[in-house]
């Protein structure tokens, strides 16, 4: 579990600030008139800013132990 949270806990970071950036953007801008399909309520302005932080969130390489050993060998 702790190497779970070791791995990937940047990217739900980032997926939690969009997410708040989302909320806080339906909060304070949102839509007046209701017909915004993003920004009418607050589930889906805040799944979206969640979405997008998760995009937003570096991509993590993964580190190939054979690759290193056969580079020293060489």
């Amino acid at each position: 579990m702790s190497n779970l949270v070791n791995r990937y806990w940047k990217t739900a970071l980032f997926a939690a600030i969009g997410a708040g950036a989302g909320f806080a953007y339906w909060r304070f801008i949102g839509c007046s008139t209701g017909t915004c399909p993003l920004t009418a309520n607050w589930t889906s302005s805040t799944l979206m800013g969640g979405l997008i932080g998760l995009l937003a969130a570096p991509v993590r390489k993964k580190n190939d132990t054979n690759q290193h050993k056969t580079k020293e060998n060489d």
